[in-house]
This record gives C-alpha cells, structure tokens and sequence, in this order.
C-alpha cells in the first residue's frame, strides 16, 4: 500500500526553493536590464515575456517527456537548461545585447516549465487525503527563493565589472545545485497506463467545468500576479525608489507567494478548494485597494504581499481542482495542457506589463485587474452551483 513520502516532499520542496531563486532573481532584474539594455523603452519588459513564452512553449514537453522517462530525469533535464539559459544571459549582458538576453530568459523559462511539475510530483507521492497538504507544502519551499534570489542578485550585481553578470552566473551555479538535488528525489515511474498518454481527447478533457474552472484560477490568477509583480521594479523607479527598496519588495511579495503554503493545503482540507481559491480572488483585490491609495514603499510593500497570499490560494487551489478533472492515462498531456495555459497567459501579462506601466500608470495597471477577478469570482460560483443538489437536478 502507497504510503505519503515526507522525504521526498521535504526534497521536492528544496528543488522549489532552488526554483525560486531563479525565478524570483531573475524577476527582480529583468525590467531594468531590458530598461538598460534597449533603446525603446516600451520593451523593458520583453525580457520577462520571453522568459514566460519559453515556460509556456515547453510545458506540454516537459510534462509528455516526464511521462515518458519519470520525474527525476525530466527534472534534471530541467536543471541542466537552466544552467545553459542563465549563461547565455550572462554573455548578453556582457556583451550589452538585448536580443541576446531575451533568448537567454526564454532558455531559463524552458526550466521554469520543468520545475512547475514539483507539484504534481508532491501530489503523486502523497495519499489522497494529503494531497493538498503536500502541494502546498511542495510550493512553501519558495519562500527561501523569496528572500535568496532578490538577495543573491543584488549582492552579486557589482561583483563583476559589468553590472548583473556576476547576478546571472550566481543563477548558473543555483541550477547546479538544483541538479544534485533533483538527483536523489524518488518518484513511483510512469505506469504502462500512463506511458501509453491514452484516455479521453484532450478536447473532451479541457471542456470539463472542473478544468475550466482550474485554468481559469492558476492562469488568471498567475496572470494577474505577473502582469503587477514585472511591472513593480519599474514603477518603483518611476515614484524615485532604489533598486534595493525593489528587490526588498520582490522578496516580501514571493514571501507572500510561498508562505501560505504551510497552511493552504490544510485550509482546504477544512473549507473546501472553491472557497479558497474565493479568498485568493478577494485578496488580490485587497492587493488593488492598496495600491491605489498610494506609492510609497509601505505601500508597495503591503499591495505585493496581498498579491502573493492572493495568488498563493488561487494557485494551489487551481491545482487541486486540477487533479480532480484527470485519469492516470492522461496525467501528462492534461497537467500540460494546464500549464500551456497559464503560462500563455501570463505571456500577454508579460509584454503588456512594461507598456502599461510606463504610458497608462501604475494605478491604472492595478484598476484593470478587477474585471479578471469578477470573471474568476463567477466561474467558481458556476462550478460551485453545478455541484449543488439543484445544479444536479435534471432540467
């Protein structure tokens, strides 16, 4: 009988953490390299849309190759692209180009897409009953990247006598350890079921309510996250902050991202996914309140972690609802599926973050995030209904 492998939950989550180095690094950098590096400043942000586009153009391929080869050699594959993506930045910001640096991100968002399937890992060494616990639990490791990746980089960014280069091959080495890390995590194989990647079509499978309403809460939700979390370095300079008020901001916030997870999976257990994931919308919304009232760094501070949490419960909630819509023959190409979708998403945040923050203004960036929760809001109330006795009732 399968039994919860907290070992290897406590592994998954320190490849997380490892993950959010990266990422949160990387984040906290990108706008003002691009800034730096391109003539046209509307693009300052195309780096981080590149980075999103790699992650979204190599979900479903990672997932399918996972399926194929297991967990520990498709995370490893992972790694090892992140350790070319972040030297190939590394040279583009040496040499001061742009084109460079946004192929360079895109290669580091190919492992990114590798990483994000730490949490199907944790909920595939886990009992039912401890699913979401481990997720959550899986996600919660972030909050080390929360605070190291911002750190890191900002240590690191005068290392060198080019500005960020010494930040990039501190992530090269970060990956590296990924790697070693990933090397002694133990996954149950692929099945024969799920090698075969038969089932129902893919069609049939994104029509269902569950997954529709599981996309639309991590893709939206992430959307949102990333569209006002790129665009904050750059707003921050705008309202004359420094750079290291930015990068302390980024580390509250991916806090506030990962924090959570010690607790979410428990509050779901206990509440139920769709009123989590519920909270999640109404503090994003809180994030928006406050970032309205002002543009001070407390304020920055306050509106981000909101963000986080906000995020933190739309996307392990998502993730939950996500394994309810899924038979083990079609565990890859759905989790892909899944992903494709966030990430595309979050590519339009993406290259929309920098323009829009730079000609509507950060206020008016904030104030358009409420339509997309009303949308999340009510397609949670639709499932909600649908699996009420009167949603079941016959017409």
């Amino acid at each position: 009988m399968q039994k919860t492998s907290h070992r290897d939950i406590f592994l998954l989550a320190c490849c997380q953490a490892l993950l959010l180095v990266n990422n949160a690094g990387l984040i906290s950098m990108n706008a003002l390299i691009g800034y730096a590096l391109t003539d046209n400043k509307t693009f300052a942000s195309f780096g981080a849309t590149t980075y999103v586009l790699g992650s979204a153009l190599a979900t479903m391929p990672a997932s399918l190759w996972m399926g194929r080869v297991g967990r520990r050699r498709g995370f490893m594959t992972g790694s090892a692209i992140g350790v070319a993506g972040s030297s190939l930045a590394a040279t583009a910001v040496w040499l001061g180009s742009f084109p460079l640096f946004c192929l360079g991100t895109a290669v580091i968002g190919v492992y990114t897409a590798f990483g994000l399937q730490y949490r199907f890992a944790a909920a595939e060494v886990a009992l039912p009953s401890f699913r979401a616990k481990a997720i959550s639990l899986v996600l919660a490791g972030g909050i080390v990247g929360g605070f190291l990746g911002p750190e890191s980089t900002r240590w690191a960014k005068d290392l060198l006598p080019t500005p960020f280069l010494g930040s990039f091959l501190v992530l090269a080495a970060i990956a590296v350890v990924a790697f070693a890390v990933q090397s002694r995590v133990n996954v149950p194989p692929p099945s024969p079921e799920e090698r075969s990647g038969g089932g129902r079509p893919l069609r049939e499978i994104v029509r269902q309510p569950v997954f529709v309403v599981a996309a639309l809460a991590g893709g939206l939700g992430y959307g949102l996250m990333n569209l006002l979390m790129v665009a904050t370095p750059l707003a921050m300079s705008f309202c004359s902050h420094p750079y290291s008020a930015a990068a302390m901001v980024i580390e509250w916030h991916v806090v506030g991202m990962y924090a959570p997870g010690f607790f979410t999976g428990s509050l779901i257990k206990r509440f139920g996914t769709l009123k989590v994931i519920l909270a999640g919308v109404a503090l994003v919304a809180g994030c928006v309140a406050v970032a309205l009232s002002g543009t001070t760094i407390a304020h920055f501070v306050a509106a981000l972690a909101l963000l986080g949490v906000g995020w933190n419960f739309m996307y392990i909630g998502g993730t939950t609802l996500l394994t309810e819509s899924y038979r083990p023959a079609e565990k890859s190409k759905t989790q892909g599926a899944n992903d494709f979708i966030v990430f595309s998403i979050m590519g339009v945040s993406s290259f929309s973050s920098g323009a829009l923050v730079s000609a509507a203004g950060w206020e008016a960036m904030n104030a358009g995030a409420l339509p997309v929760l009303v949308v999340v809001a009510l397609a949670v109330a639709w499932l909600a209904w649908l699996r009420s006795p009167r949603g079941r009732a016959p017409a």
